[in-house]
């Protein structure tokens, strides 16, 4: 595990009390192994935190920043740690603001479609209460059976319905929020759409917890399909795999889901898999389609005949709920089975134009080869966004310099293929020294503004977005 560099600061006492006295001693902690078990998230870099608190309250957290402003100390709000960009990870030191005991599902309006929700909510608890209403909530994150609702909105996340029905961000209607100041406000409506004036819930989203905590969020929801299929296609190579894929699109049709792995995907998690893609696959398309029942069946035969027509070795439906369930299960373990390859990885989630997914499976392979480095690509290939995995081994300090010039070749490519160097993770820690590439110093600097106004005193996640 990375660690970060510290700057570590000793929580003065009376802060410590005037904490207790605020949301009650039980929620104050301090003892090492429980700031061990907040000290990093999924990028496996560490930075262990002076102070642990557990809100149960938007009354709590605004007590919290308050004291936290008063006296310049450091709060890092925190969903499930499950990010990939090390979003969450203390690395100034402060308090960490965990927002788990914060997980209740206050309300779902079957005739306004929507939910308001508490940011500890886990993501799948929401689309289960959803669909138990017949109401459907789109974004799904790989992380879904145990990533939070407020840390997907800090971070924009994605998923693979994002091809049809858009990323999170495309769901936020409104967010009660608590400023660095502590004072509490209310932005967004209920309502199906507002312009009054700037938007700033749209703002909120993205911005990694460094403008405010959010404490409530009303989410919009959708009719529930009447039926999902799902299709398993197997390739005999990459370029057949993304040829299917453009194909597809160009159809007409739009599907639930597009999903790619390429071979070593494949491998690490062939257990999991039908025993025709263990044996043959080189590529694989999970492709799933909803609607009403006669539709998906035209729909269904017109994406088979292309799968075939472009080179697909074998297209199977799957039969029951359970093979589809085993399809996703396999699909959602490729990231953490990939150190069975090697104990570190370097994981990427660029972006480009749908066009352009051939090109840049091209040029990740030209990476690979002058690097010499396996890198590993799976993802949401339906709206150009995949995952992209350098593997490599911390350790060895000569291979780990070759991965860390690999990623900004990668990042240097997918830019110049008119796309961007995050699709759905953020930017955190592990971009912020990249993002310039991106966006140009004046931008960062408009960025840098903004904060100014929302959080003077900088205390909320110092550190992360921009170098």
């Amino acid at each position: 595990m990375e660690r970060c560099a510290t700057l570590f600061l000793v929580i003065p006492p009376h802060v410590i009390t005037a904490l207790r006295e605020s949301i009650g001693k039980d929620s104050v902690i301090t003892d090492r192994e429980s700031l061990l078990c907040y000290s990093y998230d999924a990028t496996r870099r560490e930075a262990i935190p002076d102070l642990l608190l557990r809100p149960g309250s938007a009354e709590e957290v605004s007590a919290i920043l308050r004291i936290a402003n008063r006296e310049k100390i450091a709060v890092i709000p925190r969903g499930a740690g499950s990010g990939f960009a090390g979003g969450s990870v203390p690395v100034q030191g402060g308090i960490v603001l965990s927002v788990q005991c914060m997980d209740k599902i206050l309300e779902i309006h079957k005739d306004d479609f929507y939910a308001v929700v508490e940011p500890g909510v886990i993501t799948r608890n929401l689309q289960k209460a959803a669909e138990a209403e017949g109401l459907f909530y789109p974004p799904d994150p790989s992380s879904v059976n145990f990533c939070t609702l407020g840390g997907n909105i800090s971070t924009g996340a994605g998923g693979a319905r994002g091809i049809k029905y858009g990323t999170t961000k495309d769901y936020v209607m409104g967010l009660d929020v608590v400023l660095a100041s502590g004072e509490m406000i209310s932005i967004g409506t209920r309502a199906p759409r507002s312009v009054a004036g700037y938007d700033l819930t749209r703002l909120m989203v993205g911005s990694e917890g460094t403008l405010g905590v959010l404490t409530k969020a009303i989410l919009r929801l959708i009719p529930l399909p009447e039926k999902i299929v799902t299709l398993a296609a197997i390739f005999p190579d990459l370029y057949s795999a993304t040829s299917a894929v453009g194909q597809v699109l160009k159809s007409g049709i739009r599907p639930l889901v597009l999903e790619f792995m390429d071979r070593e995907s494949i491998r690490v998690v062939k257990e999991l898999l039908p025993i025709g893609v263990r044996e043959k696959g080189e590529a694989m398309l999970i492709i799933e389609i909803d609607g009403p029942q006669g539709i998906i069946e035209r729909e269904l035969q017109r994406v088979e005949e292309i799968c075939t027509k472009s080179g697909a070795i074998d297209v199977e439906k799957a039969a029951t709920s359970s093979d589809r369930e085993k399809l996703w299960t396999a699909r959602r373990s490729v990231s953490p089975a990939l150190y069975k390859i090697n104990p570190t990885k370097i994981n990427e989630d660029v972006v480009v134009p749908k066009s352009k997914l051939p090109d840049l499976i091209g040029e990740i392979e030209k990476i690979a080869a002058h690097y010499r480095l396996q890198i590993v690509s799976f993802g949401h290939a339906g709206d150009g966004n995949l995952h992209i995995n350098i593997m490599t081994d911390d350790k060895n300090a000569e291979e780990y310099g070759r991965a860390r010039e690999a990623v900004h070749a990668l990042f240097k490519a997918t830019l110049g293929l008119g796309g961007s160097i995050s699709g759905e993770h953020g930017i955190g820690i592990t971009k912020a020294p990249f993002l310039p590439m991106e966006v140009g110093d004046r931008v960062i600097g408009i960025m840098k503004e903004i904060k100014k106004v929302f959080d003077p005193n900088h205390i909320l996640n110092p550190g992360k977005l921009w170098p």
